[in-house]
């Protein structure tokens, strides 16, 4: 699929980062809102980008400030911390 729309330069200066290609700006910026909307993941945004290490695509993450364990994430796991944490208080101590 091929997108192309026209953006004033002074916008387009203000849109892209010094010295990236806007394209591959654009390009990042949609993977990367789809992914942090969960509507892609993490193996889909990498081949989109072709990032091709999870090291790299770590970095890549870090670089745009984009936490892979969210809120929603903790929520999830919160009942199964409360059992882990009731089983422990539960062992009898030595």
């Amino acid at each position: 699929m091929q997108v192309t729309h026209e953006i004033p330069d002074g916008l387009a200066a203000v849109l892209t980062p010094a010295g990236q290609d806007p394209a591959r700006a654009a390009l990042e910026a949609i993977g990367l809102e789809a992914y942090r909307q969960r509507r892609m993941s993490a193996y889909q945004l990498r081949v989109l980008l072709g990032i091709h290490s999870r090291y790299e695509f770590d970095g890549f993450l870090k670089q745009h400030q984009v936490e892979k364990y969210a809120a929603g994430d903790f929520e999830h796991d919160l009942p199964a911390i409360g059992r882990t944490d009731a089983a422990r208080r539960a062992e009898p101590r030595l």
